[in-house]
């Protein structure tokens, strides 16, 4: 069994299925508006850049490429090897096994922060906001990717599958904490139906994935998500 770092909250999409998982994230938003968005607020170019629940490392050569240092932070130490052979030729990366709620660095020491769909999903994120707080620099910026429930196919299929989410109250959760909501409509584009259908079982149960397939036509999908971002 792979090394969880304490505390972390297990994400089993990628944590039980990270090759299935690569495929969802070849097919999220290949517009690039998330990344767009982040940049119209805190461009990262020779800065240093905390991809926090990195994963496998899929973002990692994203920021490697202006960044002058790029930290991945991820709890499953499987994961985070794989995010390390990722990275093995870009000399500005290094990866690290933390939780959100302990990260392996220093005060002040990060410029830029990128979490998305990870750990942060409005109340009870306290300890790794107070994390964030310790380890960003005066003039940084942190950008959490959320899904927004309210809108698009895949906030209805969202919503089905977590009937008991309040987005209101998630809104009211950053807002509070002086958090900017950008709301983006981003989507996913896939190679075949069977990706498609993979990805939506890795995502909801499996009747709900079966009864989303049957409902939707094609290899797109229209998904809403919020890039919440505070400058501290």
């Amino acid at each position: 069994m792979a090394e969880i770092a304490p505390g972390a909250v297990p994400s089993p999409n990628i944590w039980n299925s990270p090759q299935v998982y690569e495929v969802e994230n070849r097919a999220v938003d290949p517009d690039g508006l998330i990344e767009a968005a982040m940049r119209a607020v805190r461009p990262w170019r020779g800065a240093t850049v905390l991809d926090l629940g990195c994963g496998t490392g899929f973002h990692l050569p994203l920021f490697a490429a202006e960044a002058e240092r790029v930290i991945g932070v991820e709890p499953h130490a499987g994961l985070a090897a794989a995010a390390r052979r990722r990275a093995k030729d870009l000399p500005n990366v290094a990866v690290r096994v933390g939780a959100a709620q302990a990260l392996p660095l220093p005060d002040a020491s990060v410029d830029v922060v990128h979490v998305r769909w990870a750990y942060f999903f409005g109340p009870g994120c306290e300890p790794g906001l107070a994390e964030l707080d310790r380890v960003v620099r005066r003039g940084g910026a942190v950008f959490i990717v959320d899904n927004d429930a309210t809108r698009s196919t895949f906030g209805r299929w969202f919503r089905r599958s977590l009937p008991k989410y309040d987005p209101d109250a998630v809104e009211r959760f950053w807002t509070r904490r002086g958090y900017t909501r950008e709301p983006l409509m981003i989507r996913w584009s896939f190679q075949s139906r069977d990706d498609l259908a993979a990805v939506l079982r890795i995502e909801f149960p499996s009747d709900l994935a079966d009864a989303c397939l049957k409902e939707h036509e094609g290899l797109e999908v229209d998904y809403a998500v919020n890039l919440w971002w505070r400058c501290p």
